[in-house]
């Protein structure tokens, strides 16, 4: 069922295919107007959604790696304001690598994608989001360092330690400001990232995943949340 949106607005950073596109679906579906980025058009399937999106979605282009870029993104939206800011990116190296194998390299690419990309675009765009918005990131459960009782797939687990620690930092060099800090944990979903062993579909988890955050909407500061809503320990 379609919620009422009062014409809210969505800026959503990696929304080309998985959990990204899905989102950028539901709140098409939820009656937001959405701004959302892909990398790459060519591997991007945001545009299918042009045709049902009744002039409620905008594509923009730029990959966060690159700071330029983003820094480019900032300044052709710098007259827009958006209700949530969400940013949406993950990489994974092989699931069998471990610390004593991943290749510096390797280990790199996952840290720049997955921590200080996500939060670099925080900081280039939050002032984007007015004292009543919400600004949120894709973590994930195995960002939680309690939770680690297996050690398996540690590198990735460590980049996302790393974007919650950076996300902690930031909430801390912003305190008393009133908007709403999430870092959402959307399940382990089966996607081409997840993978066809995952516990939950995308229709499982993304709903719920929009629920949780807008039930969050008006509430200062920041929380570590699964899709349902649920406390993640840190």
């Amino acid at each position: 069922m379609p919620h009422p949106s009062l014409d809210k607005k969505l800026l959503l950073i990696g929304a080309s295919r998985g959990l990204g596109f899905a989102l950028a679906e539901e709140y098409l579906r939820r009656g937001w107007h959405v701004v959302a980025t892909e990398r790459d058009r060519a591997t991007s399937k945001l545009r299918t959604l042009l045709p049902v999106s009744v002039d409620r979605l905008e594509i923009e282009t730029v990959d966060i790696v690159y700071p330029q870029q983003v820094d480019a993104l900032r300044a052709r939206l710098a007259s827009r304001r958006f209700d949530l800011l969400f940013v949406n990116t993950g990489v994974k190296n092989d699931d069998g690598e471990t610390i004593a194998d991943v290749s510096t390299d390797e280990f790199i690419r996952v840290m720049v994608t997955n921590a200080l990309s996500p939060m670099r675009v925080v900081e280039a765009l939050h002032d984007l989001v007015p004292p009543s918005g919400t600004i949120g990131i894709m973590s994930s459960g195995q960002g939680s360092i309690s939770n680690n009782e297996n050690g398996q797939f540690e590198v990735y687990r460590g980049s996302k330690a790393a974007l919650n620690m950076f996300m902690r930092s930031f909430a801390a060099r912003h305190a008393g400001d009133p908007r709403t800090l999430l870092l959402m944990a959307p399940g382990w979903v089966r996607t081409d990232m997840g993978g066809p062993q995952a516990r939950l579909s995308i229709e499982e988890s993304i709903p719920n995943l929009a629920n949780t955050m807008d039930a969050q909407a008006g509430k200062a500061g920041l929380q570590y949340l699964d899709y349902l809503g649920r406390k993640v320990p840190w």
